[in-house]
């Protein structure tokens, strides 16, 4: 698989080679790969081109090493793309994954000031609050909590919700869900985050606010999410603007 003709670097063929082996399931998460060495000695290069192969793999999330044990495959990102409004449920299965909740607190609570603005309902207005951990083939991915006016949204159980909310809005309610606004940031995992995404202290998030909104312009949902740095990733198409 290394061609030492080409004008393509070696490091970079041998890289290019386990990302082929781990996108196409050869390689399974959690494998153990060869050393460095047994890959110096399959293809005759040398280790330092090894050790830059699998550096890359290891920054760019392909791989991860564990002292003393060798270097492993990593679970690959779930990718998103910013363009369309879905549902974490739909994501999920959209990408073959087993989508789930693991439901923290469910309650209404009365609107604070802030968050009465940002639903456009008054200042103690019912809301929903639902604090859960959402999950794909049961490893947790985001750690969610979502906001709901009780008087727009109505009748929601802990049945519904752990299924899929926007079908049960659309559906159910008969209401059209049109467009949402998201703003996304990087931070460090809180103690809460820490807990139940099951990370180590000061692993990397993505922040999430999202607010949408019906199709006559209507805020009915307020959703704030940390999502796991290291199990998704957003990708967003862009267009050169015209002159």
């Amino acid at each position: 698989m290394i061609d030492k003709q080409s004008p393509i670097p070696i490091y970079h063929q041998l890289e290019e080679y386990i990302k082929h082996l781990i996108e196409n399931g050869i390689l399974k998460p959690d494998e153990a790969i060869p050393s460095e060495r047994e890959y110096a000695e399959q293809y005759q290069i040398s280790r330092m081109t090894v050790r830059q192969a699998l550096n890359n793999l290891v920054n760019d999330g392909f791989l991860y090493r564990q002292k003393g044990r060798g270097t492993f495959v990593n679970k690959q990102k779930v990718e998103q793309k910013l363009q369309g409004l879905t549902s974490f449920t739909e994501d999920m299965k959209e990408r073959g994954m087993v989508p789930s909740s693991r439901l923290i607190s469910f309650e209404i609570i009365p609107a604070e000031p802030q968050l009465a603005r940002k639903l456009g309902i008054k200042e103690n207005t019912p809301v929903y609050e639902i604090k859960r951990v959402r999950l794909a083939d049961n490893l947790p991915m985001a750690l969610e909590t979502t906001y709901l006016p009780a008087n727009l949204v109505k009748g929601l159980t802990e049945e519904i919700i752990n299924k899929s909310l926007y079908q049960y809005i659309e559906e159910k309610l008969a209401l059209t869900i049109s467009e949402a606004t998201q703003q996304i940031e990087a931070s460090i995992a809180k103690e809460t985050e820490v807990k139940h995404l099951q990370v180590d202290t000061g692993s990397p998030v993505l922040l999430i606010v999202r607010t949408s909104f019906l199709q006559d312009g209507t805020p009915f949902e307020l959703v704030k999410s940390a999502y796991r740095a290291d199990r998704y990733k957003f990708v967003h198409t862009m267009q050169r603007a015209s002159k």
